[in-house]
């Protein structure tokens, strides 16, 4: 017999938006309310923000930790289940899983991720593994151990770090598609600043700490009784630290120089070898690898819309078109993360980005509006939409990304000035008339709240030229 539940708010997806959402909604809960709160999830481990370090109004640095489903409920007393959602019912407030439970709701919010987008001549090669969450880093380390040649298809930041972190093998293969390295990210200058890391990781001291992943055997056992197949969430920030994806028994050696980089190709076509995969480049160039490893980016995990009642507006990358308030196109419904898009009239220096930090404040967005709805209130949308900004590390350097950091949208009508000192930082100003309208900062720069308050005032900044980045002048203490 189906089990029948119910609650206020259902929350799907144990990611870190699914878990801000569930983590914001126990805050803003009244004390005396009778309002429960669910966390739908597949995976018994959970991701948590923890180590919120604030670097402006709205920049903030923090760190993502593995919990057990358990540890988080016991936190927030919230209800955590780990199933499967199979199909929403939105005009009976229902939504049902894969186990056969039927949980009504009041407000529901779907926070279902993304999934690797596989390059297309490698579905299906189980030598071919997406990384996108902590169970693919782990089938990456099993591998790892037994290879020599890796090629790694991708250059965002997963790519990225990938590349930069592991070691011990005899060859390392990177195919990208743009001209130069972690064009996600940054400008060819600061990929040729980064080239220099990548070239000299020898002689760079890489001493991190390895986080074991703590292992839940119960909840992981009741997870395949349910007939859970577990996808896990996200990686977080810095998720190379919680992983050892060094090849050991090499004797601490760096694979320096051994990284050969494919710049403007893609991959043509992957053929199984004796000897493993044989992988051919649009320029015809033929790599033979062990195995390769997808990091081209993530599509909208939508599957389950298929058995909903009612059909959800979709944008033009598949995603759940939401508003301002994280609502979607079906009442009571609301989305948050990597699986929404972001439909509202986006301020003059915001632009979506699947990343982690966008993921916390679309979840706490969400919260924030489901809560207000509850309580009959009026809100408005949080400040940190007004300016793109996202913290992460890349080849061992902190970087930072505010607003138009890149020009985008600015149809090329912008100036750059950039100050560089190898080894040591790169920043970069984009400025329109004068008015600074992004910002890249790599290293320890001590930039980031002045370019924000630049950023967000507009002051005209004509009247100091190229002086602005004069590393003689402390630009902090004129603009805080």
């Amino acid at each position: 017999m189906a089990e029948n539940l119910a609650y206020t708010y259902v929350i799907v997806g144990g990611g870190i938006a699914g878990v801000t959402c569930a983590e914001t909604l126990a805050l803003l809960r009244p004390t005396d309310s009778t309002d429960r709160i669910l966390l739908l999830t597949e995976s018994p481990l959970v991701k948590a923000v923890t180590n919120v370090v604030p670097l402006g109004k709205i920049l903030n640095r923090f760190d993502v930790e593995e919990k057990s489903t358990g540890e988080l409920a016991a936190a927030n007393n919230i209800d955590v289940l780990l199933d499967q959602l199979d199909s929403i019912a939105s005009e009976d407030h229902l939504v049902r899983t894969t186990a056969g439970r039927c949980i009504s709701y009041r407000y529901l919010c779907l926070c279902t991720g993304a999934r690797p987008n596989i390059i297309d001549k490698a579905k299906g090669n189980a030598n071919v593994i997406g990384i996108r969450d902590t169970e693919s880093v782990e089938e990456f380390r099993k591998r790892i151990h037994t290879a020599t040649r890796l090629v790694v298809v991708g250059n965002g930041g997963i790519a990225s770090e990938l590349v930069y972190e592991v070691d011990g093998l005899e060859e390392v293969h990177w195919v990208i598609k743009d001209p130069y390295i972690s064009s996600t990210f940054v400008d060819s200058g600061a990929a040729t600043f980064f080239r220099e890391r990548l070239n000299t990781k020898a002689s760079v001291d890489k001493e991190k700490t390895i986080y074991k992943r703590m292992r839940y055997t119960e909840q992981n056992e009741e997870s395949a009784s349910a007939g859970v197949t577990k996808r896990g969430a996200a990686l977080g920030p810095d998720w190379h630290r919680a992983f050892d994806i060094q090849k050991h028994g090499e004797a601490g050696t760096r694979n320096a120089n051994k990284v050969t980089i494919h710049h403007s190709v893609e991959v043509e076509d992957i053929q199984e070898v004796t000897s493993g995969l044989q992988v051919l480049l649009t320029d015809g160039t033929t790599i033979e690898c062990d195995f390769v490893v997808s990091a081209t980016g993530v599509v909208p995990a939508t599957s389950w819309t298929g058995g909903c009642d009612r059909t959800f507006k979709l944008g033009p990358d598949g995603g759940l078109f939401v508003n301002w308030s994280m609502e979607t196109s079906i009442g009571d419904v609301y989305a948050a993360g990597d699986v929404c898009y972001a439909g509202w009239e986006h301020a003059p220096h915001w632009f979506q980005m699947r990343l982690w930090t966008q993921a916390r404040q679309m979840g706490a967005m969400a919260a924030r509006s489901m809560a207000a709805k509850r309580a009959g209130e009026e809100i408005y949308q949080d400040f940190c939409f007004e300016m793109f900004n996202h913290v992460t590390t890349l080849f061992g350097y902190q970087v930072v990304l505010l607003g138009r950091y890149n020009g985008q949208g600015l149809n090329d009508k912008y100036e750059v000035l950039l100050r560089m000192t190898p080894g040591l930082e790169y920043i970069k100003f984009v400025l329109v008339d004068g008015r600074l309208q992004g910002a890249l900062l790599v290293g320890e720069t001590g930039l980031e709240e002045t370019c924000e308050n630049l950023i967000l005032n507009q002051l005209d900044l004509s009247p100091y030229g190229e002086d602005l980045l004069d590393p003689n002048i402390d630009i902090e203490d004129y603009f805080d």
